[in-house]
């Protein structure tokens, strides 16, 4: 058994890590806060200037990208590398599951009737968007369970976590 920062895995017969849910949880809500800051600000910027439903779902999308890598860079830089070298972690570490998180939570969006044309003081507006994102978590959670458990995806982080 070795044990990481987010928790202990176990080597299976087969050569594969076996990672605790925990352990899968943590770093999915890891990917889940820069998702959903990025989510929640391009709902709110496409919302209030009234942008088209396609072009609020890009920029909450680019913007999820961005503030998801950016999180992550963050605790590599602070590790002592370089920005390309921080940056190919993050994007090895966070693009599935921010890429699965915001096909979930979009698509969420999309298909609660009313949702993209509520308005920002509309409680269902916010409610989807809860809803979205925890659904979001809730499926995302297995896969980055698998990835870490060899060694993909949040896996790669841990080299540089102290």
């Amino acid at each position: 058994m070795t044990y990481h920062r987010h928790g202990p895995t176990h080597t299976t017969p087969s050569g594969w890590s076996s990672v605790s849910w925990s352990t899968a949880a943590q770093a999915t809500l890891h990917c889940l806060t820069g998702c959903a800051i990025g989510e929640v600000l391009g709902m709110v910027i496409g919302t209030a200037l009234g942008l088209h439903d396609v072009a609020t779902i890009a920029l909450a999308v680019a913007l999820a990208f961005v503030f998801g890598y950016a999180l992550t860079m963050r605790g590599v830089l602070r590790a002592g590398i370089g920005f390309r070298a921080a940056l190919k972690v993050a994007l090895a570490a966070d693009t599935v599951s921010i890429a699965v998180m915001e096909i979930i939570d979009n698509t969420i969006m999309v298909v609660v009737p009313g949702a993209m044309d509520a308005g920002l003081a509309s409680v269902l507006f916010w409610a989807a968007l809860a809803f979205s994102l925890l659904v979001a978590f809730l499926l995302t959670t297995p896969l980055n369970r698998w990835m870490i458990s060899r060694g993909r995806g949040h896996a790669v982080v841990h080299a540089y976590h102290h």
